[in-house]
């Protein structure tokens, strides 16, 4: 048996008993119900901590726009050049 088949061979056998397992959970209810709590908890646990971190990752990594790098109203500081030429809260780039 080549690599190539034994690969297929081991992904048909676990497709089968993924699909075998969700039948049997799908028809016995308490375990349905089991499943279906499981889920709900983890969507408002960790699912929820892992979006709001990525959110702010984003956030983070997308750099700082043309208004935030403007020196405050009367302070006597010159704008960088690049904040000279954008509209005030458009983001460039």
């Amino acid at each position: 048996m080549t690599e190539a088949q034994a690969r297929t061979t081991a992904n048909v056998v676990l497709a089968t008993a993924v699909i075998g397992a969700a039948y049997y959970i799908l028809t016995t209810p308490p375990l349905r119900r089991k499943v279906w709590q499981v889920a709900r908890s983890w969507a408002a646990g960790p699912l929820a901590a892992w979006t709001a971190t990525e959110i702010r990752r984003a956030w983070d990594g997308s750099g700082p726009s043309a208004a935030h790098l403007a020196p405050p109203a009367g302070s006597g500081a010159t704008r960088p050049p690049s904040a000279r030429t954008a509209s005030p809260g458009v983001r460039h780039g």
